[in-house]
């Protein structure tokens, strides 16, 4: 999924004033403590995929001797600057397979609850170092938070008949991160047993792809998708093996020795190539493997991860694109809905303009929200939804509500310098809800509002406004009615 245009937030840098020792399966890391919290960046987490690792599943690390710096971030994968992706302020490399620790008590035995955060970008960017998702605020809430990168765009997701039935590669990635977590995050005060993976647009339909694969059994205990779509028809292995191939033909590269040896650049492509069918949008391939199937279809017959599920959207997604251009993204969904059905879901809408406003966005987002809600609540497994639309008073336009990617700042309490105290209000009751989940499975608590468990029988959200009432918002029946035209087809 797309990152929406926004301007970051400004992070004050904190200043380390001590030094911190932890010891990992690879060698000790040495961090720094500032304001409390304990922080370990760049931490590698898999061998670097460059050369024969490139396209290949992720290596064990090369353990090391003498203690190791853990006090900046390494640098970025591979990716193009796509327009609404922002990349971090690192240098980029193929070798980015590395992770961040934020921790109150960095200590075996005080078994915190673990964040583990998956970044967004679309699949072909992104970072997790982007200031907004700095995780020494959240830590703050005694909670340890992780975040890692994964390989993107065709570095991450590519397949071809030379480099066997692979293909997922940044999944793997993802995969690999949370098993590191699960041999090391005891020495960082973390309990293995009570790991939470959340993340936002790519990073939420992430977390329902991972939710939805064998190869990530056992490996968290909570799941929060933020913004995850997950209706998407995603290409199988031939279909991938196909496209990878045609890219091989025009790189001059037929085998994988050849493939793995091009430059990083020509594997990378220009954004001006994107009109070519090699070099369009990379993302998961129902592999058979590492994704089975297509996730709705896994979570509809209920073979998914039945642990508690938060997942939801925002109110106004596609918000950031201006009014004239809402068609190119508008039309295309109601021709994939079909005329008739079209006409039924933008009936649904309290008018001609809230339809034309909010149609794209809820078919893309907020009704693959509710379809995975009902699924895991059907399941049996605690489910709790919600629709997400504050917008930070410095910040509010009319007729814009809460866009894509905006309610990222407000998970992790990064908020501008200029926050108001109901911007900081609107942060304290994500930061509450999420991390009470993290810590119980249950997001409710003392003095928030009280946010039902998603009955499907009388499916309600949380509607996260400038106050929070749980309430079925009216764009309820818009979903039901695009869910029910998708279920005709």
């Amino acid at each position: 999924m797309i990152r929406s245009m926004m301007s970051l937030v400004a992070i004050a840098s904190a200043v380390p004033v001590a030094a911190q020792q932890v010891a990992t399966d690879g060698g000790a890391v040495v961090g720094a403590t500032a304001d409390g919290i304990a922080s370990f960046k760049g931490i590698p987490f898999a061998a670097p995929p460059i050369g024969a690792g490139r396209w290949s599943a992720p290596a064990p690390v090369v353990p090391w001797s003498a203690p190791r710096d853990a006090t900046a971030y390494g640098p970025d994968c591979m990716q193009n600057p796509l327009p609404g992706i922002k990349a971090g302020d690192r240098p980029m490399s193929e070798d980015c397979l590395t992770l961040n620790i934020w921790t109150p008590k960095p200590a075996k035995g005080a078994k915190l609850p673990v964040m583990v955060w998956i970044h967004g970008g679309g699949f072909v960017g992104g970072s997790g170092t982007l200031p907004e998702s700095d995780g020494a605020a959240l830590a703050r809430r005694d909670v340890v938070i992780v975040s890692f990168n994964y390989r993107l765009g065709r570095f991450g997701f590519f397949a071809h008949p030379a480099l066997g039935k692979d293909g997922n590669w940044g999944l793997m990635d993802q995969i690999a991160a949370l098993k590191w977590v699960q041999r090391n995050i005891a020495s960082f005060g973390g309990d293995p047993a009570k790991v939470t993976i959340f993340g936002e647009s790519a990073g939420g339909e992430s977390v329902s792809r991972l939710m939805a694969s064998p190869a990530a059994k056992g490996l968290f205990a909570r799941a929060i998708v933020a913004s995850g779509g997950g209706r998407d028809d995603w290409p199988t292995l031939a279909e991938a093996q196909a496209k990878g191939q045609v890219f091989g033909e025009h790189a001059g590269a037929a085998d994988a020795a050849a493939l793995r040896a091009l430059p990083a650049d020509k594997v990378l492509g220009s954004i001006a190539l994107m009109s070519k069918e090699e070099d369009r949008y990379s993302g998961p391939i129902t592999d058979g493997t590492i994704v089975p199937a297509g996730a709705d279809a896994i979570f509809a017959e209920g073979k998914q991860a039945r642990i508690p599920y938060i997942i939801g959207s925002n109110d106004d997604e596609l918000g950031f694109i201006p009014a004239p251009f809402r068609a190119m993204v508008n039309g295309p969904v109601e021709k994939g809905l079909g005329a008739a059905a079209a006409a039924k879901v933008k009936a649904a809408y309290s008018s001609e303009d809230e339809a034309n406003r909010r149609l794209g966005g809820d078919a893309i987002f907020a009704e693959p929200a509710l379809a995975f809600g009902l699924s895991q609540a059907r399941a049996g497994a605690p489910t709790f939804m919600y629709r997400f639309g504050y917008v930070a008073e410095g910040q509010r336009k009319p007729d814009v509500g809460a866009v894509h990617a905006s309610d990222v700042m407000f998970q992790f309490g990064n908020l501008a310098h200029d926050a108001t105290a109901a911007d900081r209000a609107a942060a304290r009751l994500i930061g509450d809800y999420w991390t009470n989940f993290a810590k119980t499975g249950d997001p409710n608590g003392s003095g928030l509002p009280a946010w039902s468990r998603l009955d499907p029988a009388a499916p309600q959200l949380l509607a996260i406004g400038i106050d929070a009432t749980a309430m079925a918002p009216a764009s309820t029946a818009a979903l039901t009615a695009i869910a029910a035209a998708r279920d005709e087809k």
